[in-house]
């Protein structure tokens, strides 16, 4: 709903700029293995092997966001989702290099803020209704580096993957290392480095991931 109390130049200026992105949409649609719905596209984005990426309904993709699509189990966008502003999904190396990342899920009504990172080499999974804040930083696989004479960059990685699920609301700058799972109805407050599975309906609001109190 656009807010009754705009101006009419307000209002028509972001009609503009829906109809610009809507535009755009159009032109990208066909290259996705699936898209059901209306598409609306920013400014300079980068979307690479589309053919891995299946869209929802009325998905918006935020100017200079970036998705590399090349994984094992795609990249699957729900319904009513925005991947914000230079927002970056990265489950491979944009060259094909190294190892294929195992994909990214999220539900519908759910939304990357500005400046996310979504690492999924190991599977990414995000749950309906969730809100990450700008700069959320998302990381699913491990550096291995028990061998002292071996370059790490040469030891290969390993993967376990993140879920996050339902309802939950993850503050700006928070950071998600891989093997987490946050429960259901969950808040992480700005800031937090979480290394450790959540409870479902914590709040969490320390850089050690300790449960200050339950929603309930």
């Amino acid at each position: 709903m656009i807010n009754k109390r705009l101006l009419l130049l307000d209002k028509l200026q972001i009609f503009f700029s829906i109809g610009i992105k809507l535009v755009r949409g159009l032109f990208f649609k066909p290259f996705f293995k699936s898209s059901k719905g209306l598409l609306f596209i920013g400014r300079n984005i980068s979307i690479l092997n589309k053919q891995y990426i299946s869209l929802g309904k009325n998905v918006k993709f935020e100017r200079n966001s970036e998705i590399q699509g090349l994984s094992i189990n795609g990249i699957v966008i729900g319904s009513n989702v925005t991947i914000g502003n230079t927002a970056m999904i990265r489950p491979s190396s944009y060259y094909g290099s190294g190892e294929i990342g195992e994909g990214f899920f999220i539900g519908n009504n759910s939304s990357l803020g500005p400046f996310c990172y979504i690492g999924c080499a190991g599977m990414v999974r995000i749950g309906d209704n969730v809100m990450l804040g700008p700069r959320v930083s998302l990381f699913a696989e491990n550096h291995n580096f028990s061998d002292s004479e071996t370059s790490i960059k040469f030891q290969g990685i390993n993967r376990k993957g993140i879920t996050i699920e339902d309802d939950c609301w993850i503050g700006s700058g928070v950071i998600i290392l891989d093997g987490v799972t946050i429960g259901k109805g969950s808040v992480i407050a700005a800031g937090t480095l979480v290394a450790k599975d959540i409870p479902a309906k914590s709040i969490v609001k320390d850089k050690r991931s300790k449960i200050i109190t339950r929603r309930e």
